[in-house]
Formats: C-alpha cells, sequence, structure tokens
C-alpha cells in the first residue's frame, strides 16, 4: 500500500508569504493526523457482499469504510465504488470485487497539512491512518480535518482571551520610578526559515498586553524589518531587544558588524546591499529603512565598520493607548 509521509524540505518564509499566513495554516502544521481523525472504524470484510456494505454505510451515515482481510488493511470502498456496482446491478457481488485495492495511507504522527497535500494530489474522499507498526487505527476525511481545525481555533481563542487579560494588567498597581518590560531575540545571519518568528512573537506580545491592532501592527512591520536586515546583512546575526513601557515602546536591533557605509543612503527608497541570492529568496529590496522610518515616531541608525550597526526606534503612546493606566479610571 502506499505511504504518504511528511517531506524533510526546508520551507523559506519571504515577506510576501509571512503576511498571507493564517493561523488556520499553521494548525495545519501544528496539529498531528491523530488528533482530528476518526477513530471509531466501521470495516468492512473482502467477503462481505455488497448488499450488506451498502446497508452498513446507510446504517452508520457514512460514505466509506476501510476494508480488511485477515485483520490487514488491503482496500476501501467508497461511495463512487458502490455507484459501480448499483450501476451493474451486482449487490450480491463481494466486497473485494469493487473496492479500491492498494489504498494510500496517512502517519498517524505527520501533521495535518501531509494529510491534505495527499487529499489534493490523489483527490480521494478519505485516508486510512496507520500508526508506527503499520496498524490501522483510524480514517480520515476533510471534514474531519474542519472539525479538528475548529475546535483547536475554539481552545485558541479562550486561551488566548486569558492570556490578554493577564498580559493586559501587567502594569497596574506596580508602583516604581519607571516601569517596563523587556523582550530580547538572538537573531541569526541567514537564518531566512525563522525570519519573522522574533516580530510574530512581538506583536503577539503586544496584543495581549492591550495595544490596539493597528499599534501592535505598526510593532511588528518595524520589528520584522528590523529581523530581517539582521539575518540579511550582518556577519553573524545580531540581537533584537524591545523594551514596552506605560507610555513608549523602545526596540533596538544591533549587530557587530560589517557596518554601514552611508546611513543618509540607505534609508533612501530601493537602496539594498543584498545579495543577488538573496534577492531570489524574496528579500533584499530596499525597503525596509523606509518601511521602518513610516511605522515609528523616531528611528536612529548609527552605523561604523570598526562597531557594527545600531538601529534605534521608538513609537510614543498617548493616554488612549498607554499600557495600563486606561484601565484604572
Amino acid at each position: 500500500m502506499n505511504s504518504a509521509g511528511p517531506e524533510n524540505h526546508k520551507i523559506v518564509i519571504n515577506d510576501q508569504v509571512a503576511e498571507q499566513i493564517t493561523r488556520v495554516e499553521e494548525l495545519s502544521y501544528e496539529l498531528k493526523i491523530e488528533e482530528v481523525m476518526s477513530r471509531e472504524l466501521k470495516l468492512v470484510s473482502t467477503e462481505m457482499r455488497m448488499s450488506d456494505a451498502l446497508e452498513l454505510l446507510r446504517q452508520e451515515r457514512i460514505s466509506g469504510a476501510p476494508v480488511v482481510y485477515d485483520n490487514q488493511l488491503v482496500g476501501v470502498l467508497s461511495m463512487e465504488d458502490l455507484i459501480h456496482c448499483l450501476c451493474n446491478s451486482d449487490l450480491d457481488a463481494s466486497v473485494k470485487t469493487y473496492m479500491t485495492p492498494n489504498p494510500i495511507t496517512v502517519q498517524a504522527n505527520a501533521p495535518v497539512v501531509e494529510a491534505l497535500k495527499t487529499f489534493v494530489s490523489s483527490r480521494v474522499g478519505r485516508l486510512p491512518v496507520l500508526d508506527k507498526s503499520g496498524t490501522l487505527i483510524g480514517m480520515i476525511t476533510k471534514g474531519d480535518i474542519t472539525r479538528g481545525v475548529l475546535r483547536a481555533l475554539k481552545r485558541d481563542y479562550a486561551s488566548e482571551e486569558l492570556k490578554r487579560y493577564r498580559a493586559s494588567h501587567l502594569f497596574e498597581d506596580i508602583e516604581s520610578d519607571k516601569s517596563s518590560l523587556v523582550l530580547r531575540y538572538t537573531i541569526k545571519q541567514n537564518d531566512f526559515t525563522h525570519g519573522g518568528s522574533a516580530s510574530s512573537n512581538i506583536k503577539r506580545a503586544l496584543l495581549r498586553l492591550g495595544a490596539s491592532p493597528q499599534l501592535a501592527r505598526q510593532c511588528g512591520i518595524a520589528a520584522y524589518e528590523a529581523e530581517m536586515n539582521l539575518i540579511i546583512h550582518t556577519n553573524n546575526g545580531g540581537i533584537l531587544r524591545v523594551e514596552i513601557q506605560p507610555h513608549l515602546i523602545s526596540m533596538d536591533a544591533s549587530d557587530d558588524g560589517p557596518g554601514i557605509e552611508d546611513v543618509e543612503l540607505a534609508m533612501k527608497p530601493g537602496f539594498s546591499t543584498a545579495t543577488d541570492e538573496t534577492r531570489e529568496l524574496g528579500f533584499g529590496a530596499g525597503m525596509g529603512l523606509p518601511n521602518i522610518a513610516r511605522c515609528v515616531d523616531s528611528v536612529v541608525l548609527e552605523s561604523s565598520k570598526e562597531k557594527g550597526t545600531r538601529l534605534k526606534m521608538k513609537i510614543f503612546l498617548d493616554k488612549d493607548e498607554g499600557f495600563g493606566e486606561r484601565h484604572s479610571s
């Protein structure tokens, strides 16, 4: 039988792809097939009459079932197979006559996205699910995936609401001369696979703290561009640091080289020192720093060949946008 397993291809996420990824798509990579599959199997045997199989499917209100012989999976009986049988007026025939043999299968511990890929490539309606030993333990349909994703989204929503409530009260009742939350991320050179991870975490943190979607998006875009600059233009990567205060968000991206020869030129739209290889991946269009400047209130770029580069960004918050105080009115 055919088996569709996880692929080990390296996924590169560029600017355009990162903006379009939804939570549903993320869940298709996070959820395992065994988390969404149907475990209550209705089996038919190879020697069962097609009339009996038809009655079983009718009673159980299902459109297909795995076929077993000597407790081993040998085929799948689908609605299409039943229609073929009915067209031939052959309900007394055995299931093995009309079943689809050598079914395509998927592994229980594979991510849901692998089942989705298989559905697209094979155009079948259901897939038997096997465990590591090759034993049939479930069936998965597109409907199972939809229901599983909806359950996960519901759990996400409840969990996120609780986290957001707790985080949004972080600065309340704290008495100090200066209260702040510092987030720090180590960014590796040429790590395009994880490009955008830090900025996504920063955006999520701000939303949990009670930031407006617009403010979180501004910070997310600025952080993303700074993060990608560290990935693309540095010798050894760098550090992305965010400090969140009740009325100020400060972001700082720093590295130890190679420095920028002309800081003023680097701020102009379209200027880039990215390699051709980087451009082929969809990065390095020269709009990073201009995009940052549009999203923050203050941007300062300091650079030298000896000390490297430091990009300092600030967003000032008014009373209505500030964290903590607005909850105490």
